[in-house]
């Protein structure tokens, strides 16, 4: 169901992006719009209390020495987990490049445009990609290395027409939404294949492993971009199409070495 609360957090996001355009467009106080953020933290605590009162799951507790064995022995030595960790690393840092660069890009050269108008059809193409996730895994059944490769490679072009050829606002409207449209089935494909290769208790060290990469290259294009002015914006979305072509490979890499083991991810 991940795919579920992918598109209900797009939704949630346009619902607050609303908000946010009323308030600031509207004959609103200065002190309705500053009390905003402090109601959004109040309702967040809220729902955090509310979903922590209704858990019905048990936590489980696991000795640090079974842990490590069954990290090194699902994670450390699974070549297609880490064929899976390099993928998540490399859609991590291009879509965290894609939101840093995607306003500067598309008001370039002096150009107006209403931003608040522009991010909920970001994240309408991204809600869109997620309903389309339950089609490619039921009806049509592909297998996930299949039709990730194949998203995987439209993202990168898209991100490569976006960094070296100029577009007008229409056209690279069309592209970020067409890279999110990829995204929103993206995400849900791969929490379906952490679900397949990787335990539970194993997840989250596995995720924090991907993300280890990820981030240090994001800190070290900031600092390039930002700080010392080495690279130009371009250079960092190639870098971003770059990664996603390097998920492409391994996706397809992960296809070749076997099948997916049905039987066992019915059991996480």
């Amino acid at each position: 169901m991940f795919w579920l609360m992918s598109f209900c957090e797009s939704a949630s996001f346009i619902v607050s992006q609303a908000l946010g355009n009323w308030l600031i467009g509207g004959n609103n106080s200065g002190s309705t719009t500053n009390l905003l953020p402090t109601a959004a933290a109040i309702l967040s605590i809220l729902g955090l209390i509310y979903a922590s009162q209704g858990w019905k799951e048990l936590p489980q507790t696991v000795k640090y020495e079974d842990y490590k064995i069954k990290f090194h022995k699902y994670i450390l030595t699974d070549k297609r987990v880490w064929l899976l960790s390099w993928a998540q690393a490399c859609v991590h840092f291009s879509s965290t490049v894609f939101w840093i660069i995607w306003a500067p890009t598309i008001v370039g050269d002096g150009r107006e445009v209403l931003l608040g108008m522009v991010y909920p059809c970001l994240l309408g193409a991204r809600m869109l990609g997620s309903t389309a996730f339950p089609w490619f895994n039921g009806p049509l059944s592909l297998r996930t290395e299949e039709y990730l490769v194949y998203s995987f490679v439209v993202m990168g072009s898209v991100l490569s027409i976006i960094a070296y050829d100029y577009q007008e606002i229409e056209t690279l409207l069309v592209l970020f939404c067409l890279f999110h449209a990829c995204l929103g089935l993206v995400l849900p494909s791969l929490a379906r294949l952490r679900t397949m290769f990787v335990p539970n208790e194993c997840r989250a060290g596995m995720m924090s492993i991907s993300l280890a990469p990820s981030n240090a290259a994001l800190l070290f294009f900031l600092l390039q971009r930002g700080y010392y002015h080495n690279i130009e914006n371009s250079t960092v979305i190639a870098m971003g199409a770059f990664g996603l072509f390097m998920a492409a490979s391994c996706m397809y890499m992960l296809k070749q070495s076997g099948k997916q083991p049905h039987q066992n991810w019915l059991k996480l």
